[in-house]
């Protein structure tokens, strides 16, 4: 995800991306244990995503 399209976005939609994105983690993390994903590398990318949200989210707050 790229920070120009997250900035467009409104504070709602931010948080539903924001709540797929730790189900997602938490899922990624679970198959990780297990030995079921390959690409271990979207556990990083989905870290970083949510960092984005996150750091989006806050700045919007206090913007307001």
């Amino acid at each position: 995800m790229k920070i120009k399209d997250l900035k467009n976005k409104s504070e709602n939609e931010l948080k539903i991306i924001l709540s797929g994105l730790q189900d997602k983690l938490r899922d990624l993390k679970f198959k990780v244990a297990q030995k079921q994903l390959k690409n271990v590398r979207q556990v990083r990318e989905t870290k970083k995503n949510i960092a984005k949200i996150s750091t989006l989210l806050n700045s919007k707050k206090y913007t307001n």
